[in-house]
């Protein structure tokens, strides 16, 4: 079996000790391998501010797998403001990214990526851009990613004889579900944390997934002229 996909965040606060984050997702799922607090806290329970639409039951998972992965970042950035300036590095096999970003930006990266890896089930559709993470990334290389993301999916819904959907129609109702979903867990953590940081992370998340629907066909008109060796017919 494939060793695991590592993704680590090391995040220096303005006083204190430095914090890593290790994710081990698994190598051909995408899906978040790290062991989880045999006591989590009580606010990751799976109907404790569950989010609308969930589609999990308390009979199945009593526990929201989000929260639960979300919650080591709570316990030790609870008393982090927003606006404190972190060093970062991410380190992934191929390469590492450092920056010097605010609390909430650093940790809306983070965040992110443990959304899209938890094991939620509307947030799943995002694993394929885990596989490539890019770690503070503009709207516009949102875009694109996403777009790109969506597209191969068709094309792989294509080539098993199923109808592609080249218009991107759905890829806003992919954004609309995980706008619900962050609005649920941004209740979540506002009981939780005792500083706004990583609540203010959701939030910033939930900027970009509210913008970037409406922002989509603008982004990727900006890009369509170095496309034009690729469009011409010749």
């Amino acid at each position: 079996m494939s060793e695991s996909h590592v993704v680590r965040y090391d995040l220096v606060p303005p006083q204190g000790a430095a914090h890593s984050f290790v994710l081990e997702l698994d190598p051909e799922t995408l899906e978040l391998q790290n062991v989880t607090s045999r006591e989590p806290p009580p606010w990751t329970a799976l109907d404790f501010e569950q989010c609308d639409g969930c589609p999990l039951q308390r009979a199945v998972s009593a526990r929201c797998p989000a929260a639960l992965h979300l919650a080591p970042v709570i316990e030790r950035w609870a008393d982090v403001v927003s606006y404190d300036t972190v060093e970062v590095r991410v380190q992934t096999a191929e390469r590492t990214v450092a920056a010097t970003i605010s609390a909430q930006q650093a940790l809306a990266s983070l965040v992110g990526l443990l959304l899209a890896t938890s094991g939620c089930p509307r947030t799943a559709v995002f694993r394929p851009m885990a596989k490539f993470h890019l770690p503070f990334a503009t709207e516009a290389e949102t875009a694109y990613r996403a777009a790109a993301m969506y597209l191969l999916a068709q094309y792989f819904r294509a080539r098993s004889g199923q109808t592609p959907d080249l218009a991107l129609a759905g890829l806003g109702r992919l954004y609309q579900s995980l706008h619900d979903v962050n609005r649920g867990l941004a209740r979540r953590l506002r009981a939780a944390a005792r500083q706004d940081a990583v609540v203010n992370a959701v939030v910033l998340l939930d900027i970009y997934t509210s913008l970037l629907p409406e922002a989509l066909d603008d982004l990727l008109a900006e890009m369509r002229p170095a496309f034009a060796a690729l469009l011409d017919p010749a």
